[in-house]
């Protein structure tokens, strides 16, 4: 469906032609009539299938026809880059319509904060934040959403997870209960719909493509001892000196420092993005990666939420996730669009459960390899026995010999 079917704004669609917005994604297609209708939402897709627009298109069109002297609509996101993300995005569209918007979120200079704080008073049209940062403005009572008519949830799951249950609470009661609430979340575990219960009204439901990987996407797990992972990884990567966009996700925010050292001593353009880095520092990293001025990108599954970058070419698991659902999420930022995309999965003994569950969840087999003669024989890869967890069936490694990081 093209969005020209969609009865939208006139000034809305000379915007989304303006940015090459012509056919709209399934999930767009599905939820801006039931945002346009004013019903409740509960929304489920995989990453990369065009949430955003989802809820910011039929907002923008409401806005467009209103008295916009007010905060019409709050959005919570999990972490900062993702609030700047959609701030960007409202922007954009909005290009032909008289809107306004900011993202809030913490780690600014003092100047951020008063900036927040009138925009928060004086009712900017679309409010994007973090739950944190927005509580610290209710608290000290810079909050005027006596207005608001629409509550959007975006990375709902991810949120949950990170914790913010007590703070979403606070939030909601801040605002008027007549109101349009939206959910979208990449997985729908059972609580989010304990959480729909409480803030939604007879949602509406749409579940789309949940925890399938594109199908552009050739994946690939590499079997690996823990001091092969570095050798192994600049290897793939000067053996694609053609992708000109990589991605690498490692679990924890102290392996993303030393991975990019070890990178940068291979002469590999290599920046880390954790919560480590300043905030300033940390925009400045995606700038540089989404303009290609940055080939490899080092970050975490958190910090990971606000790359919404098209055309990258390859993502590489430093390690397995625990969760399923972020594998799915990891790989999900190649192959966008209908196109070509490579991920690597780097496994030790330890992961194979990990994979496992994965394969398990996305209902398909990921390639196993060894790794080059040069590198030294990795672990081996065993099976899942049937109706067993895999405890008490390991093998013990072959022997252990030491490889340098070249």
């Amino acid at each position: 469906m093209k969005f020209t079917e969609l009865n939208l704004d006139q000034s809305l669609i000379e915007a989304l032609s303006y940015m090459n917005f012509v056919d709209a994604t399934p999930i767009q297609e599905s939820a801006i009539p039931i945002i346009l209708n004013g019903n409740d939402l509960i929304a489920c897709a995989q990453t990369g299938t065009g949430k955003t627009g989802a809820f910011v298109i039929p907002i923008l069109h409401k806005l467009a026809s209103k008295e916009k002297n007010f905060t019409d609509t709050l959005i919570v996101v999990p972490t900062r880059e993702l609030a700047i993300q959609i701030d960007q995005q409202i922007q954009g569209l909005s290009y032909f319509i008289s809107v306004s918007s900011l993202a809030i979120y913490g780690g600014g200079e003092g100047q951020d904060w008063s900036l927040q704080k009138n925009a928060l008073a004086e009712g900017c049209n679309v409010i994007v934040a973090t739950p944190g940062k927005l509580l610290s403005h209710i608290k000290m009572g810079n909050v005027k959403f006596d207005k608001v008519k629409h509550l959007i949830l975006d990375e709902a799951d991810r949120m949950l997870d990170m914790g913010f249950i007590h703070d979403l609470t606070m939030i909601v009661k801040e605002l008027p209960k007549d109101r349009q609430t939206l959910m979208f979340s990449a997985t729908m575990p059972p609580k989010i719909r304990q959480l729909a219960k409480t803030i939604q009204r007879n949602p509406k439901e749409i579940s789309l493509s949940i925890s399938k990987p594109a199908e552009g996407v050739k994946q690939t797990a590499i079997m690996t001892l823990d001091e092969q992972k570095i050798p192994i990884i600049i290897d793939l990567l000067n053996e694609r000196q053609g992708y000109d966009s990589v991605l690498i996700f490692a679990s924890r925010k102290n392996s993303v420092s030393q991975i990019v050292h070890k990178l940068k001593r291979a002469r590999l353009d290599a920046k880390g993005l954790s919560s480590n880095l300043k905030q300033e520092d940390r925009e400045e990293v995606l700038r540089k990666f989404r303009a290609k001025r940055v080939r490899i990108l080092v970050a975490t599954d958190v910090m990971s939420r606000g790359i919404d970058i098209k055309e990258i070419n390859m993502v590489i698991n430093y390690d397995a996730p625990s969760d399923p659902e972020d594998y799915v999420h990891r790989i999900g930022r190649t192959a966008r669009a209908n196109t070509k995309g490579e991920a690597v999965t780097l496994i030790n003994e330890k992961d194979i459960p990990k994979i496992w569950r994965i394969e398990q969840l996305i209902e398909s087999s990921i390639a196993k390899e060894q790794p080059s003669e040069e590198f030294g024989p990795g672990p081996e890869w065993r099976e899942r026995k049937p109706g067993g967890s895999g405890k008490g069936n390991r093998r013990k490694f072959r022997d252990k010999k030491k490889y340098s990081n070249r």
